[in-house]
């Protein structure tokens, strides 16, 4: 690894055995990672918009029986008002399968990899990419 292992905070150091490609995996399952968490943000925005969308409703409702609908205001609260988003869930339902079945089990394998391969050190490739992007004695690049 030469001189960027050397150079790099204590936090990044790994024994010399864990060589380039093993950092490019963990990189790349980590990557991964990653992803899931934006698409994991992405179903909690889904979840909060719809909930929000559900109390909106209530407005809705009070309107229509204001300008004298009570019949379409009946219609979305029966019809819509707190409905499955699926059936038999709601997104909160939704969310906690996700991350039950998907999120903690990919969350928890990358977690176990990398403290076998990596002594639990995490982000190695991208510490050894700013290691490399540096500019020495540049106040704004350091290690």
């Amino acid at each position: 690894m030469g001189g960027v292992e050397e150079s790099l905070d204590g936090a990044h150091q790994v024994s010399d055995d864990v060589g380039e490609a093993t950092v490019a995996a963990l990189g790349a399952l980590s990557k991964a990672l990653e992803t899931t968490e934006r698409a994991r943000g992405h179903l909690y925005g889904f979840h909060q918009l719809t909930g929000t969308a559900d109390f909106q409703l209530d407005d809705a409702v009070r309107l229509l029986r204001e300008a004298g609908h009570e019949e379409q205001a009946r219609r979305v609260e029966r019809e819509v008002l707190g409905r499955n988003v699926i059936p038999g869930h709601w997104t909160f339902q939704i969310v906690e399968a996700y991350n039950d079945t998907y999120y903690g089990p990919f969350a928890a394998v990358e977690r176990d990899i990398v403290a076998q391969l990596a002594d639990g050190r995490d982000h190695l490739h991208e510490a050894r990419l700013k290691q490399r992007r540096r500019t020495d004695g540049h106040p704004d690049h350091t290690p």
